[in-house]
């Protein structure tokens, strides 16, 4: 599906909102903005050492959190 660059930032904030709650989603897009961040290099190290079936229980739990 495809939004737009608005549609993304709103979404983004929601679930920044719903997930950390409205401060400390701000004091997360404050430290964002503050820090340089690369996202390529944290991407590339954000799963590193960790077995899919690691990532998959991962993945379930925060699942069964949402529900």
């Amino acid at each position: 599906m495809k939004h737009t660059e608005s549609e993304i930032k709103t979404q983004g904030y929601i679930a920044l909102a719903e997930a950390l709650g409205m401060v400390d989603a701000e004091r997360f897009i404050a430290i964002i903005q503050r820090e340089p961040f690369d996202y390529t290099l944290w991407q590339r190290t954000l799963f590193e050492g960790k077995s899919v079936k690691e990532l998959s229980k991962s993945a379930m739990k925060a699942l069964k959190k949402r529900k």
